[in-house]
């Protein structure tokens, strides 16, 4: 027997036929040991021999223990198999433990079975073993997957003692499921209460802090990985080029690049070459998707996602269609509904509506929301009021509760001078009780993300904030800045207006990152919007950059603008 347990010891790193000569071997000698059997299920599981692990539960183990239903239930993870073996391991009846329940959170999470999981869920709770960080970590990890991210910190703020796994799987979940200052939050704790990072944890935070765009929150993470070193790991070097990437300061993106560049996969260039794309710098996206090539990789879908990106942020038309066609010929790859998105939308900002309205219903795809949301902002820019509508009709069609189809509609129309139209968009919008999302920026100073709505005055340096932003207008004003006025409602009066727009949400951003010194002096002040950037504050913030002599970095939800000297790099273009 001894002989048989050295070699289930073993077995786990030798080729799958050495499993069947033990398996042989056993039989032959006639070995009843339970934890044999148990361990050979597992051996079998992991070298996808499903069928063997099954003959081996049903043969050789006539009284199963709870290892040995956790081992089949484990080695049919990701099945429905494994929910008929655990209900007939309670017939049995024989009760679960941790990493029965482990191994069925993560098969509910992978299927996905949400009503199952919930009623592993209240057993977990009959049988005290939810708190326990074990299962925590996988129920944590189950509704993350299902996308109810509340649902998971509740259990996760009822486990007793949290581990690095335990902390891991909430970080990644809030990360996962949009909620990056909550993960953040999550991080920080985990570092106070002096747990240890994991991969897991590190690439989530990252992701985290690459959503909200926040530079500091990169660079503290940055800082943590060097101290732990995981900085050398791939992974979160990709994490950390990305996010460095999506702060805007590609110059740092490029450094850990290019230390790394022996090293990094597919996921790191595309990763670096988006970065280039959010700024409109396509001649570098494709000096590196060239240089990708030249090392060795093959370009896939993000690869081309990302130049077809920079080809939209730039609007050159020629350069995406070529790209486009070249993916198809010269790739053999089939471009995917958002990189014929980018396309339409290069169409679009170049002006060839028509065009791009062709592409949209042509292309081997059914348009969904995005595809027409470009396009809608597409006619915004350009002034086309009935396309507009048309674009805003089928934006409807899809979703009735998108309230940007009905507000870039009704800004359309009111630029044109259409107020009736404007009022019936108002009163649709009213009886389908659509919602407008707020607009809000945020800046981070010293660490911490500030976040402003329009006309806010909850921050506890409001007075300071106000009083500086009325002397920023007030000076711009004198430069010859004049009030976009178009967006506005005719009904309003001019001085109501005025104060509107003076007070929209990236502007008090801007005048509390200069009360408050969020950057040395010379150094770029970063925002980032929730929405597009609107015009007024997009022409303001050209004549501020003169003022305060420093560039102004805003990434709104379609790309970067940096101004200075009294330009924007987005050539008016967003």
């Amino acid at each position: 027997m001894s002989e048989l347990y050295t070699a289930t010891a073993t077995a786990a790193v030798t080729p799958c036929r050495d499993h069947r000569l033990i398996h042989a071997q056993a039989i032959t000698t006639g070995t009843t040991d339970r934890s044999f059997y148990n361990s050979l299920i597992t051996f079998y599981s992991k070298s996808n021999l499903l069928s063997e692990a099954l003959r081996v539960f049903h043969h050789h183990i006539p009284s199963p223990n709870v290892v040995s239903w956790t081992a089949l239930i484990s080695a049919c993870a990701g099945t429905p198999l494994a929910f008929l073996h655990f209900i007939s391991m309670l017939r049995h009846p024989t009760l679960p433990n941790q990493r029965t329940f482990a191994s069925l959170f993560k098969t509910c999470a992978s299927l996905p079975s949400l009503s199952f999981g919930i009623q592993l869920h209240s057993l977990s709770l009959k049988l005290s073993l939810c708190a326990q960080p074990f299962v925590g970590s996988a129920l944590v990890n189950f509704y993350s997957k299902c996308r109810l991210p509340l649902e998971a910190y509740k259990v996760f703020d009822e486990i007793t003692q949290r581990d690095e796994v335990c902390f891991a799987a909430m970080i990644v979940g809030l990360a996962g499921n949009s909620r990056p200052v909550d993960a953040l939050s999550v991080f920080g704790a985990m570092k106070a209460c002096n747990v240890g990072s994991t991969l897991y944890s590190m690439s989530g935070a990252l992701r985290a802090a690459s959503e909200l765009a926040a530079l500091e929150q990169c660079r503290i993470i940055h800082g943590h990985a060097v101290s732990t070193g995981f900085d050398s790991n791939v992974i979160v070097a990709t994490g950390l080029v990305d996010g460095y990437g999506k702060a805007g300061l590609v110059s740092d993106a490029r450094r850990i690049f290019d230390e790394l560049l022996p090293r990094l996969n597919a996921v790191g260039w595309n990763a670096m070459m988006s970065g280039y794309a959010q700024q409109g710098d396509q001649r570098t996206v494709v000096e590196l998707f060239n240089l990708m090539e030249a090392q060795g990789l093959v370009p896939d879908e993000y690869s081309f996602l990302a130049i077809l990106t920079a080809m939209h942020n730039a609007c050159l038309v020629n350069e995406a269609n070529w790209w486009l066609t070249r993916m198809k010929v010269d790739y053999g790859l089939e471009p995917g509904l958002e990189h014929y998105t980018c396309f339409v939308g290069a169409l679009g900002r170049a002006g060839q509506l028509e065009d791009a309205e062709r592409i949209a219903m042509t292309m081997p795809f059914e348009p969904d929301a995005a595809m027409w949301r470009v396009l809608l902002s597409c006619c915004a820019m350009h002034g086309a009021a009935d396309m507009a509508w048309a674009m805003g009709r089928r934006l409807m069609e899809l979703d009735q509760q998108d309230d940007s189809a009905y507000v870039i509609v009704a800004n359309v129309l009111a630029t044109n001078g259409r107020w009736d139209e404007v009022a019936e968009v108002r009163k649709l919008m009213k009886d389908r009780m659509v919602k407008k999302e707020g607009g809000r920026s945020w800046i981070e100073v010293r660490g911490k993300v500030h976040v402003f709505l329009a006309g806010d005055r909850r921050h506890e340096r409001s007075h300071e904030i106000y009083a500086k932003l009325g002397q920023l207008m007030e000076k711009i004003e004198v430069l010859g800045y004049s009030p976009v006025w178009q967006e506005m409602s005719h009904e309003v009066e001019e001085s109501v207006k005025k104060e509107t727009l003076w007070y929209h949400s990236e502007k008090l951003a801007v005048a509390f990152g200069l009360v408050s010194d969020a950057a040395p002096p010379g150094k770029a002040l970063r925002i980032v919007k929730n929405l597009r950037i609107c015009k007024d504050c997009h022409e303001a913030f050209k004549y501020i950059s003169c003022v305060v002599e420093r560039e102004i970095i805003v990434r709104d939800v379609n790309r970067y603008h940096r101004f200075f000297n009294g330009t924007c790099t987005c050539g008016d273009c967003w």
